[in-house]
This record gives C-alpha cells, structure tokens and sequence, in this order.
C-alpha cells in the first residue's frame, strides 16, 4: 500500500471566525478545488456556527481514458466500466492523502466528529473510499453522481468507529458518466453494511442541481448538530 502523505494543495474559505465545522470537498476528475467554491456558497449552515471550507487539488497525472492526457485525477481510470482494472495502488494513494488532510483539520481544532467528508463523482469515490476507513468517526459523509471503490474490501477495512457513520448519496436518473445504477448499487452496499444512508436521485444527468443542494444542506444540519 502506498502512504503518500504529502500535504494536498487546497483552497480554504472560513464563513466566520473560530469555525466550530468543517467540510472538506473533493472535486471529480479534470477539475479542481475551485469547481465547488459556488457550491458552497449557496449552503447555509449558519444554524451551527462558522464553517472551514477545505477544497483541495487532486495531483496531476495521466489519465488512461482520455487517452493518457495529463490532469487533475484522484486516480487512473483505464475503462469505461468504473468497476474493471481499478487503479488500487493510485486509489489507496489518495487516501492517505485525504486522510492527512482530515489530520491537519483535527489538529487545527476541529474534531473528526465535526468534519465531513463530501465529494462529486471521482470524488465521491474518494469520499466513500477514505471516509469509510478513516481512523475517527467522522461526522457524514456525502457523495454525488459518484459509486463505490474497491466494494469487496469494504467491510474488512472498515474501522469500528466508522461503521455507524452517516451517508448522503445523490445522483442523476440520466448520468451518462456514472451510471445511475453504480450509485444505487453503492447504497445498497452500505446499507447491507449498516451505514444510515439518505438516498436521493434528480431528473438529471452528471451535475448538480438546486433541489439536490437543498437537500444536502438539511442533512449537513442535520449531522453536523448531532
């Protein structure tokens, strides 16, 4: 297993001084830190106190689906079915690069246990991948448009603390990226798996819309309250 532990690059945004939460948002494949800033801004969690935003930059690497061309990515996909030919060594990478951030937060002051971990489709992976086995309980996590990594190993890697931990899963009825299917298919696996999982499917296809930030905003009351 590779433990490349170096510092993310990320972006930061604070809705207050002394932020008493902490949300931190991985990006999908191609884009970076930035693509979720807006996102961001129509959440209102003011009900909590100030919030710490984190969005970091996944590394830059060649990509073998898009013909090996060099961008952001959380790992390699080298096919069209998410489920074939996972790059494990560069997924279990970026765990333990999400996890040192999770770190950083914890000894900036903001406890596992009011952190959550969000991501949008390869970050969703991610999000599902490190979340699941972080050390800490952490506070929910959240995935969009995205599906579940190395599922078979889920239940074996999975830490004690983390098997109670809160799940919201949102995706499109029409993605053609990541079908709706692998989405449904997560669910269920963390629902057989114990997880409480909040489950939510919009008219649309690999994006995010207003009524999916709304019900993400009430969950993130809801487990950041808790």
């Amino acid at each position: 297993m590779t433990t490349d532990t170096s510092l993310l690059e990320a972006l930061e945004a604070q809705t207050g001084d002394a932020p008493v939460a902490c949300i931190v948002v991985l990006h999908g494949l191609g884009a970076d830190g930035h693509d979720f800033v807006p996102i961001a801004r129509e959440l209102d969690l003011s009900a909590i106190g100030p919030v710490r935003y984190v969005f970091p930059h996944a590394p830059v690497m060649p990509v073998t689906i898009n013909g090996g061309q060099p961008m952001r990515a959380w790992y390699d996909i080298v096919h069209s079915d998410l489920a074939r030919r996972e790059d494990e060594a560069g997924l279990r990478r970026s765990v333990a690069q999400v996890q040192a951030l999770l770190d950083r937060e914890a000894a900036r002051g903001i406890p596992p246990a009011r952190t959550v971990l969000m991501g949008f489709s390869q970050g969703c992976a991610m999000t599902l991948l490190a979340g699941l086995r972080a050390p800490q309980r952490l506070a929910g996590l959240a995935g969009l448009s995205g599906y579940l990594p190395l599922a078979a190993t889920t239940e074996a890697e999975r830490p004690a603390t983390n098997r109670d931990v809160p799940v919201f899963l949102a995706h499109g009825l029409q993605d053609p990226v990541v079908p709706h299917a692998r989405g449904a298919a997560a669910r269920d696996a963390l629902q057989a798996l114990g997880h409480p999982v909040e489950w939510h499917e919009y008219p649309m296809g690999h994006s995010v819309c207003a009524e999916e930030v709304e019900d993400l905003n009430r969950w993130l009351l809801k487990v950041l309250q808790a």
